[in-house]
């Protein structure tokens, strides 16, 4: 788990617009529109498929996903609470959007809980609230009874403010979006902080916890069991608060949302052979990484330099969906017939060992004319990348288009 500390947490020269005054208060639980449709069908003991969408911290065994499925199923013996786990490590709410319909809403959730305020913290705030609305409006065009609920996780990164009192710029960001839309959102960081500045917790250590000193995390941001279960507790609070929620039709319209240009058009596409070139393979079960294709459906693979996965969209943005690590090497990108400057690694300084590898995504292709046809090829390097035992493998699964695929001109 330490090696996700920092996946997907963009935190680097990014400038923040996010003036100091803009910052949210820090709070337990704003209820807003709550939970009706998903009480509802709780207390009349029906199914109801709970869905948590998020990072690493959300697809942690044993973490607040699992023991919350637990307590729902323990606090109402009559229902069929199924979980859905939609969890992947190292990634935000960008990814999220292109991903929901194949992860979540598949599956007819009745209730969405989001987790992005960690791996989000590197966006910029119109990023986030874009990519936010797009994962609310998604979710109600498909149903518009299930139920939403914001959740905001710790990391030390995020201590400085909400000592001042302040939520982080991710989470303030969310919330705006949540105000927007009447979304209830559960702060599971403030009850962290308030417990270390009473001495009763401890961010980070290597000790085990003890009556007197609760450890939250060895790391700082995966919290142990122990801290997974602060926020399963203050999840309950949040439910008793919410127990007066009335069911309802969650409303929208599409031409006045939150922010300029919420993403919507996020589509998942699978690679095919007739995009490849070379001597890849399809990923067959006796590979001791076939475990991805849970989450990826069909996996190919080359490591041939030169081989090379071509694909036309109509569209403005492209994405590779694949699995990297310690062998991963690099491809160069050429898109409408221009090369990239560099190549796009498929390994960095996270895959370290055996246990590293990871389903993630990496940009190809952005800001293009969405009324055109563009064709993107990206081709294997001869030459390894720039990271200590960086190989030539390639593990590829999906392209993500804001777009759709098509023939080229």
């Amino acid at each position: 788990m330490r090696y996700f500390l920092t996946l997907g947490i963009f935190f680097t020269s990014l400038v923040c617009t996010f003036a100091q005054e803009e910052l949210r208060n820090n709070f337990a639980c704003h209820e807003r529109g709550g939970i009706g449709n998903t009480l509802e069908k709780l207390r009349k003991g029906e199914t109801v498929r709970v869905a948590y969408l998020g990072g690493s911290i959300t697809m942690a065994g044993n973490g607040w996903r699992s023991q919350t499925t637990a307590w729902l199923q323990e606090a109402y013996p009559d229902a069929d609470v199924r979980e859905i786990n939609a969890g992947v490590s190292g990634t935000g709410s960008r990814l999220a959007d292109f991903r929901l319909g194949r992860d979540v809403l598949s599956q007819r959730p009745d209730l969405l809980f989001i987790e992005f305020a960690v791996n989000d913290g590197g966006e910029s705030v119109e990023r986030i609230q874009r990519q936010m609305e797009g994962l609310v409006l998604q979710t109600w065009q498909a149903n518009p009874r299930t139920d939403i609920v914001f959740v905001y996780t710790f990391c030390t990164g995020f201590a400085r403010n909400l000592r001042d009192g302040k939520l982080p710029r991710s989470a303030s960001a969310m919330e705006a979006v949540a105000d927007f839309y009447g979304i209830p959102s559960v702060n599971f960081m403030k009850r962290v902080v308030e417990m270390e500045a009473a001495g009763r917790l401890v961010f980070t250590s290597d000790r085990p916890s003890t009556d007197a000193v609760l450890v939250f995390s060895k790391d700082g941001t995966h919290p142990g069991p122990e801290g997974h279960a602060l926020y399963v507790q203050d999840l309950r609070e949040a439910f008793d608060k919410m127990n007066d929620s009335s069911p309802q039709t969650h409303r929208f319209d599409l031409a006045r949302t939150f922010s300029t240009d919420p993403i919507l058009d996020g589509k998942m596409f699978a690679v095919t052979a007739s995009m490849l070139r070379g001597n890849w393979k399809k990923m067959e079960s006796g590979d001791r990484h076939f475990h991805f294709t849970q989450r990826l459906d069909e996996i190919w693979t080359t490591d041939t330099p030169g081989d090379s996965l071509t694909f036309s969209f109509r569209g403005t943005e492209a994405y590779l969906y694949d699995v990297v690590g310690p062998d991963g090497g690099q491809v160069w990108v050429t898109v409408d017939g221009k090369k990239s400057e560099k190549p796009l690694p498929r390994n960095d300084r996270y895959c370290i060992d055996h246990r590293s590898y990871r389903v993630t995504y990496g940009l190809v292709a952005a800001g293009l004319d969405p009324t055109k046809v563009h064709t993107v090829t990206l081709t294997l390097d001869t030459e390894k990348p720039f990271v200590e035992g960086g190989g030539r493998m390639l593990r590829v699964a999906k392209i993500l288009l804001r777009g759709a695929l098509c023939e080229p001109d």
